[in-house]
C-alpha cells in the first residue's frame, strides 16, 4: 500500500472513530486499531490527536465547500446549494464528526477551521445566489438544524407522529404544519 492510500486508510477509519466517540472519547490507538496500523504509526503520520482529528474535519468540510464552489451562479443557485448539501449529509459518520468539530469550536485550532467553513459557505452563497445577507445567514441556520436533526437520527423516529414529525416535514420539505 502506497504512502498515500495508507493515509486515506487511516483517514477513514479515524472518520469513523471519531463519529463514534467523538474528539474527547477517541485515542490515536483507537484510530490505530480501527486502520489496523500501530499506534506510533498514525502519530508519524499526523502527530497530535488534534492535528489528526483537524485533517479529518478538513477533509469533509473541503467536501462541503468544493460542492458549493460547484454551483454556478444563476437564477436557480438557492435550490441547487440547498440540494448540494442535502446531499452531504446524508453520510451519517461525517454529519457527526462535523458536528463533534462544532461542539468543540472552543478549541483554538478546531475553532478557527469551523468558524473560516462558516464563513466561506456564507461568502459562497452570497457570491453564487446573489442573495441577501440574510438568506445567506437562513442558509446557514437552516442547515445547522439539519446537522442536528440527522444527528440526532430524528427523521428515523419521526413516524410517531407529533412535534418531532412536524418539525422534520417542515425542515425538509418546508410545508408548514397545515400541510
Amino acid at each position: 500500500m502506497s504512502r498515500e492510500e495508507r493515509r486515506e486508510q487511516i483517514l477513514d477509519a479515524a472518520t469513523s472513530v471519531f463519529a463514534t466517540g467523538g474528539y474527547a472519547g477517541t485515542s490515536t490507538d483507537d484510530v490505530a486499531r480501527a486502520a489496523g496500523v500501530s499506534q506510533p504509526y498514525v502519530v508519524r503520520f499526523f502527530g497530535t490527536k488534534a492535528d489528526l482529528f483537524l485533517a479529518v474535519f478538513d477533509r469533509i468540510t473541503a467536501q462541503i465547500i468544493d460542492r458549493f464552489e460547484a454551483v454556478a451562479p444563476g437564477p436557480d443557485a438557492k435550490s441547487r446549494m440547498a440540494g448540494a448539501y442535502t446531499d452531504l449529509i446524508a453520510d451519517p459518520t461525517s454529519l457527526k464528526v462535523l458536528m463533534h468539530g462544532f461542539v468543540i469550536g472552543s478549541e483554538p485550532a478546531i475553532g478557527a477551521r469551523a468558524r473560516a467553513t462558516f464563513a466561506r459557505i456564507f461568502a459562497l452563497y452570497l457570491d453564487r445566489t446573489g442573495g441577501t445577507a440574510e438568506e445567506a445567514r437562513n442558509f446557514l441556520a437552516h442547515g445547522m438544524l439539519l446537522n442536528v436533526l440527522f444527528a440526532i437520527e430524528a427523521p428515523q423516529h419521526a413516524a410517531t407522529g407529533g412535534a418531532l414529525a412536524d418539525l422534520v416535514r417542515c425542515a425538509l420539505t418546508g410545508e408548514g404544519l397545515d400541510a
